[in-house]
């Protein structure tokens, strides 16, 4: 059992759990809790910690029969957590990586967009500029699983995809939805239309209510910071600017809801289209 904060291995949960430049630089994250642990893809898995506790706990140690794992000490669990009440799991994970190819599906080499689409998925994409909060981009990952979204892409500006309370708040769907993160998201857009992909700006001057568009096609929902919503730059590369109709004094929605309500009208129409 470890019980010292001293520990090389104590220290590297703290590091990667602190600081996105350690995470990058081993490609691995901290994924903690139960659900988390026990969703990711067991290849990936790199090392798993159990506290004291949960150790001595026959009918919790048995949901992790076939992984080997350290045990910690109880406080010494508390202080590695990032949870405010552990559940006393917790595992390194090495990252995923996917090109842009994989949000849209495989396609034969060298074949136009438009000439493949029956052989490929229906892209269906959610691309987010500056989102800050994790819990909000956790949510929309999660949600972007249950909407049938094909993939999520970032510019480099949004918080870490491998941030503490954004694993958490996707409850294993960081584990099934590809994403990317865009050194440059201006060019990445432009590509994605040069792929037959429609994108749709989520803007408080949007000249068309969201559910007036049609979104059987290849379609990209862009949204914004929280605060100040999409850049003039980004939102001016957008086929068409749509808004979420309000009443009241209310001026937008939560970045998370707006999403999901796009990516959820996208699905019914799809699903009507079938």
């Amino acid at each position: 059992m470890i019980t010292s904060s001293a520990n090389q291995q104590i220290k590297r949960i703290l590091q990667l759990n602190k600081k996105a430049r350690t995470r990058y630089e081993q490609r691995v994250f901290v994924a903690e809790g139960m659900k988390m642990c026990m969703e990711a893809p067991k290849e990936r898995i790199e090392a798993v910690y159990v506290s004291e506790s949960f150790a001595r706990e026959e009918s919790r140690l048995s949901g992790i029969r076939g992984y080997s794992y350290e045990v910690l000490s109880d406080s010494l669990f508390r202080a590695v957590s990032d949870t405010k009440t552990p559940q006393g799991i917790l595992c390194l994970v090495r990252m995923p990586e996917y090109s842009l190819e994989d949000l849209l599906g495989p396609a034969a080499d060298g074949e136009p967009f438009q000439m493949q689409r029956e052989n490929r998925r229906n892209p269906h994409l959610l691309i987010l500029e500056g989102i800050q909060d994790p819990g909000n981009l956790g949510t929309m990952i999660r949600t972007g699983e249950g909407a049938g979204a094909t993939g999520v892409i970032m510019d480099k500006n949004t918080v870490d995809i491998f941030h503490p309370k954004t694993i958490r708040a996707t409850m294993g769907s960081l584990y099934r939805m590809p994403f990317y993160i865009a050194s440059d998201l201006p060019e990445t857009i432009l590509w994605l239309k040069g792929q037959g992909i429609s994108m749709y700006a989520a803007h408080l001057k949007g000249e068309l209510a969201y559910c007036q568009p049609d979104y059987r096609q290849p379609a990209g929902f862009l949204i914004g910071n929280e605060g100040n919503g999409l850049s003039p730059k980004i939102a001016n590369l957008a086929d068409t600017r749509i808004r979420i109709p309000m009443e009241g004094q209310v001026e937008s929605l939560n970045a998370a809801v707006a999403a999901a309500l796009l990516m959820y009208e996208a699905r019914r129409q799809r699903e009507l289209n079938d």
